[in-house]
């Protein structure tokens, strides 16, 4: 009998050791799994929490390095108006109007810079909530910026420069964050400070949307510790960070403060108020600001589910045993690699939505652009390799000359393009007050120079085509040759000047030539001559001008198109490698019938003008223009020209003053000319007229009464002359 127990006795301790093996296994199995969905969730709550802090602080970045651009792109006016304070306010309130987020900008100069003043000087322009925009000089007793924080730091950066935020009771009357840059005389020395003010309110619902988590919110400070953005409206701006992590039990809490502050970047798992576990993702941003972004997510939200989940899948694999535990182990090991792929996929594309969203406001869409001119024609395109590029072209016309650039950036994807979006953005900045391409180039890359911590760099052709004389000015900043069609097919000679963002200060040397009616320039970016077919051999400028010697009856439009289509044909099922832009520029001014050409030289004497009345009358007789218009001739010319007595040469020194006047059927022309210094009326400002006599700044009224009367102005400064050129249709 005993014989016969004992196997069954064996055999249930084995069948027990064999249970309670599995209960292990089962147990192992489940903490395996654990271990693996908690892993895996840490990755994608990181690369979540890294995306959101990258797309904040490229939206964030997008408005501080617009801000800092249009103030740094402004200090010169500032500068060019010192002597005269009342004008300074016009340039100050053109940066209010064209930038949407600055809701003030304020020039503050040193004690006692203009006596009549006094001892505090601060011009003011701010836009309020119902949208009016105001004008006053608040610096005084009561408002003693000298004292301020603010002003003491940007002086003593001498350089650009953001502040603590701060509450502006006196200008904008909001919370606000200002940069700063500084106003020197004409030793060099600053006198002044230009500054632009940004609300804070933007900043908090930048920060606190799309969060990642329902109860997840972010943190921005500055770069003293100062909180500009949370959720708890009571501590922005109110309270510093240090406070804060002083009031709270875990010691974690400081070492996180502190390492922001410090600018570093990193993850921390603290305590709460309440001891509940929380995850820290903190990292600096980028540009001149010095501020940092926290992303705070609660441990209890992020694994809720897992825990859930943990308990559940406990008790369907004691059920299950091995089987169960297979399927979960094959389960989380898809998982992992799910999570992982998800997040990948939305941090790509999080950076180009962004990234797109930039380019699509950037190059012009409509062609042709300018239907009503039959002096121009002009087509681009772009292609790009991937979803979002570096290349670039952009033109417009101002004061009868068409501006126009071309451009590609080093590297590719979203930073690409975020420099691309900046270049666009600097030349249409620099050429509406410059008209010389070589000065556009130097002031372009003085701005990108100085902020490339990224060593990118963009080459770029300038072109300012002179449209009523065919004459073009360039400059080639180590962008390729664009192509020349004019009965036949030569590429432009360009001086091999560097790239722009390279080297601070470079001096870039212009070039000019003059355009034939009918001559087309062709533009393009390296990612044509260098588009390589499957055998890796390059499209190359043979081939391009091989291609463009097929036809001589070329419209931009079907240029393009046809090149488009023979460097598809040459690539064939290659893929494509770089972005693809072109840009075509067709001269087609019509060469009209001088019917009367005379010329009068005056000295730069007012009592001579009568002489100019008696011309002027004289060609309009001639031509067959009536009595009033004839009076409004006379009244442009002298305008004009009493403009050039009294400013082009030195007081006391006597110049000549050369007057051209040349018709054909179709319009009337006056050549003012002159050998005095380089000075350029069609920059002026535009004048108010619905402001009082009282309220206008002195001048520009004669500029812009010949404004009105002529359908046109044009200036080019050409060897050493000025020349002035009216046109009037008749």
């Amino acid at each position: 009998m005993f014989g016969r127990f004992l196997p069954k006795v064996l055999h249930s301790k084995s069948s027990l050791t064999i249970i309670l093996l599995a209960a292990v296994l089962v147990e192992v199995s489940n903490g395996v799994q654990y271990w693996f969905a908690k892993k895996g969730i840490q990755q994608e709550v990181e690369h979540r929490a890294k995306s959101e802090l990258r797309v904040k602080s490229l939206e964030i970045e997008k408005v501080t390095t617009a801000v800092e651009v249009a103030v740094n792109n402004m200090v010169w006016a500032v500068e060019e108006e010192l002597a005269q304070p009342e004008n300074i306010y016009s340039v100050i309130r053109k940066l209010v109007e064209e930038n949407e987020q600055i809701v003030g900008v304020g020039a503050t100069f040193v004690p006692d810079y203009y006596p009549q003043y006094g001892r505090w000087c601060e011009l003011y322009v701010a836009r309020r909530s119902d949208g009016r925009i105001e004008s006053e000089q608040i610096g005084g007793a009561d408002h003693d910026y000298l004292q301020a924080g603010w002003f003491k730091g940007a002086m003593a950066a001498d350089g650009g420069y953001w502040s603590e935020p701060y509450y502006d009771e006196k200008g904008a009357r909001m919370m606000l964050c200002s940069y700063f840059a500084p106003v020197r005389d004409e030793n060099g020395k600053t006198v002044a400070l230009l500054g632009a003010d940004v609300s804070l309110d933007w900043l908090t619902e930048v920060m606190n949307t799309k969060q990642t988590y329902a109860s997840s919110y972010n943190l921005l400070l500055s770069k003293a510790g100062q909180i500009m953005a949370c959720p708890v409206e009571s501590l922005v701006m109110h309270t510093r960070s240090q406070q804060v992590a002083a009031d709270m039990k875990d010691t974690t809490i400081g070492y996180v403060n502190r390492e922001m502050i410090a600018g570093r970047s990193g993850k921390a798992t603290v305590r709460g108020e309440k001891g509940e576990k929380k995850y820290v993702f903190y990292s600096r941003m980028g540009g001149g600001t010095g501020w940092s972004m926290a992303v705070v997510c609660a441990d209890r939200e992020i694994y809720y589910s897992l825990r859930q989940v943990r308990f559940n899948l406990f008790l369907l694999m004691l059920a299950g045993m091995f089987l169960l535990g297979y399927i979960i182990w094959r389960a989380m090991k898809n998982a992992i690699r799910l999570q992982a792929v998800s997040a990948e996929k939305e941090r790509i594309g999080s950076e180009l939505h962004i990234a797109s969203e930039i380019q699509k406001g950037m190059l012009p869409k409509i062609f042709p652009p300018y239907p009503e001119r039959d002096d121009v024609e002009i087509f681009g395109s772009l292609v790009p390799a991937k979803e979002v590029g570096g290349d670039l072209f952009d033109f417009y016309i101002r004061d009868e000359k068409l501006f126009f650039c071309i451009g590609d950036v080093s590297g590719k994807g979203v930073p690409a393009s975020l420099v691309m979006a900046v270049t666009r953005s600097l030349f249409r900045t620099v050429s509406v007050h410059e008209a010389n391409p070589e000065r556009i180039l130097m002031q372009m890359n003085e701005s990108m120079a100085q902020m490339n911590d990224s060593n990118m760099f963009v080459t770029m052709f300038v072109g300012v085509l002179d449209l009523p004389t065919g004459r073009l000015r360039y400059s080639n900043a180590g962008h390729c040759s664009p192509l020349l069609i004019d009965g036949g097919q030569t590429f432009i000679d360009c001086m091999p000047n560097l790239p722009l963002g390279i080297m601070v200060g470079y001096k870039f040397a212009g070039q000019e030539l003059f355009l034939h009616p009918g001559s087309i320039i062709f533009l393009y970016t390296d990612g044509l001559t260098e588009a390589e077919n499957i055998t890796h051999a390059q499209f190359g400028e043979e081939r391009l001008k091989k291609c463009v010697a097929k036809s001589d009856s070329y419209t931009p439009q079907t240029l393009v198109e046809d090149v488009s289509t023979g460097v598809h044909a040459f690539v064939g099922e290659a893929e494509q490698s770089d972005d693809l832009t072109m840009l075509a520029v067709k001269y087609t001014k019509e060469q009209l019938d001088v019917r009367l050409e005379r010329n009068l030289t005056l000295q730069n004497d007012v009592q001579q003008i009568p002489q100019l009345a008696q011309f002027v009358e004289e060609v309009c007789e001639t031509i067959g223009l009536d009595a009033p218009t004839t009076m409004q001739m006379n009244l442009a010319m002298e305008e004009a020209v009493v403009n050039v007595m009294r400013y082009a040469y030195p007081s006391g020194t006597v110049g000549d003053i050369s007057i051209e006047a040349r018709a054909s059927d179709v319009r009337l022309k006056f050549v003012i000319s002159d050998s005095g210094v380089p000075f350029d009326p069609t920059t002026r400002p535009q004048v108010d007229t619905t402001l009082t006599a009282e309220q206008r700044p002195i001048g520009g009224l004669g500029i812009h009464l010949v404004r009105n009367i002529m359908d046109s102005i044009n200036y080019e400064r050409i060897g050493d002359r000025n020349v002035l050129t009216l046109r009037k249709k008749i």
